[in-house]
C-alpha cells in the first residue's frame, strides 16, 4: 500500500544507474571508467533530471570510478550541484543494503539521488514500488539499462520509514546522449 498524504512530506528517491562503462583489460571492476557512450549518456542523464524537475538535495554515490564519473558529468549540467557523499557500501550492494544506506539520510532531505549499480538498483526500485504511473514498473522489470533513471515518490516523516511497496514509481527514463561512437 502507498503511504498517503498526511503521513509526512512528499519525498522522492531518484535512482540512477551509472552510465555505460568500458572494460579495459587488466583493470579491476571497481576502477573501470566510462566508455565513450557513457561519457555522452551521463551528461544526458543530468539534463533529463533537470528537465524532469528531479534535482536532488543530496546525492549518494558508489565509490566505483564509473559511478563517480557518471555523477560528475550529470551534476555538471546543473547550476549548483547538491552535496554528494561517496559511500563504498553502494558498490555491489543488494537492495536491502541500499535501503539501509537510504534509511540513514537526514530528514531535511526531500529529494535524494542514489547513483550505483545493477542488479541492486533494479531490485531496490521493484521492491519499493507499490504501484507505478503508466508502464514504468514494467519498463524496470524488462530492463534497467545503464543511464536509467527511476523516480519513486512517497510520503514519510523520515527516510528510515521508507519500506517495501510504499512508494509510487512516477517515471522511468533512459538517458541517451546522441549518436556516434560505440554502442
Amino acid at each position: 500500500m502507498i503511504a498517503r498524504a498526511g503521513a509526512g512530506p512528499l519525498r522522492r528517491l531518484v535512482v540512477l544507474r551509472h552510465a555505460k562503462s568500458a572494460r579495459p583489460e587488466g583493470v579491476f571492476d571497481h576502477r573501470r571508467p566510462l566508455a565513450p557512450r557513457g561519457l555522452r549518456d551521463a551528461p544526458a542523464a543530468g539534463r533529463a533530471l533537470a528537465e524532469a524537475d528531479c534535482l536532488p538535495d543530496l546525492a549518494l554515490c558508489s565509490t566505483a570510478v564509473r559511478a563517480r564519473q557518471t555523477w560528475e558529468l550529470a551534476s555538471a549540467q546543473w547550476g549548483t550541484p547538491p552535496p554528494v557523499r561517496f559511500d563504498p557500501r553502494l558498490y555491489d550492494a543488494v537492495a536491502s543494503e541500499l535501503l539501509d544506506v537510504v534509511h540513514e539520510v537526514p530528514p531535511e532531505v526531500e529529494t535524494l539521488l542514489l547513483v550505483g549499480h545493477n542488479p541492486g538498483l533494479e531490485e531496490l526500485v521493484l521492491q519499493l514500488a507499490g504501484d507505478s504511473l503508466d508502464d514504468a514498473i514494467e519498463e524496470v522489470r524488462t530492463k534497467f539499462p545503464t543511464s536509467a533513471i527511476a523516480v519513486l515518490a512517497w510520503h514519510g516523516p523520515t527516510w528510515d520509514t521508507l519500506a517495501p511497496a510504499t512508494a509510487l514509481l512516477t517515471s522511468m527514463i533512459v538517458a541517451r546522449g546522441g549518436k556516434g561512437g560505440s554502442k
